[in-house]
């Protein structure tokens, strides 16, 4: 028997990001700017959580009839991006979500700006905040919803580049990044992830 992936159990998704006003409207911390998308969708709000994080429990999307999506945990660890796995397993454990129902959203430099990708597993490249999550949970098997914020112009240092709030021509289109991000989330989970693939891959 073919089980629905709502009938499973409870997801996790953890937005990155670094914590504090400065650093609110970087491009690193866009993984958090979806996340805060989710709960407002939800109609909730991120509240703190002993986990060192920020976390709501929702429902994500729409399933068959209308009827509510999957439950979800939808969180933004307080520490630092390189910090970010001791957060996540935590906020794992407390909530008693395997790490194959694990998404987490994040910038990511080798995608083209405003282009969302979605995958399970696989490297970090360069990412801290993956780094940091894959070293504490001892697996990279987990799902990944990246948020392409493009390469840094001329000779600038990415971690330079990431560290920067969006552009003015790139907040212009910030708000139909974040929606499109946060609608593959809810692919993701209410999908699966080939299905959610094929719709969020597809060309446009």
């Amino acid at each position: 028997m073919i089980v629905a992936v709502s009938d499973s159990g409870p997801w996790l998704v953890v937005g990155l990001g670094n914590p504090g006003p400065q650093y609110a409207g970087n491009r690193h911390n866009v993984g958090a700017m979806v996340v805060d998308e989710l709960a407002r969708r939800a109609g909730s709000a991120l509240r703190t959580h002993k986990a060192r994080a920020h976390a709501a429990q929702v429902r994500i999307g729409t399933g068959p009839s209308g009827v509510p999506g999957p439950a979800a945990v939808v969180a933004v660890p307080s520490c630092y991006m390189n910090e970010s796995g001791g957060p996540t397993k935590a906020l794992l454990s407390f909530f008693s979500v395997p790490a194959e129902r694990l998404v987490v959203v994040h910038d990511e430099l080798d995608l083209e700006a405003g282009t969302v990708r979605l995958k399970r597993g696989g490297g970090e490249g360069g990412h801290n905040g993956l780094r940091s999550i894959s070293s504490s949970l001892g697996t990279k098997d987990y799902h990944r919803v990246r948020v392409g914020i493009g390469r840094p112009p001329g000779r600038m240092d990415p971690a330079d580049f990431v560290l920067r709030d969006f552009s003015p021509t790139e907040r212009k289109e910030l708000p139909f990044l974040l929606d499109e991000a946060a609608d593959a989330v809810e692919q993701l989970v209410t999908l699966g992830l080939l299905e959610a693939q094929q719709r969020v891959h597809a060309p446009r």
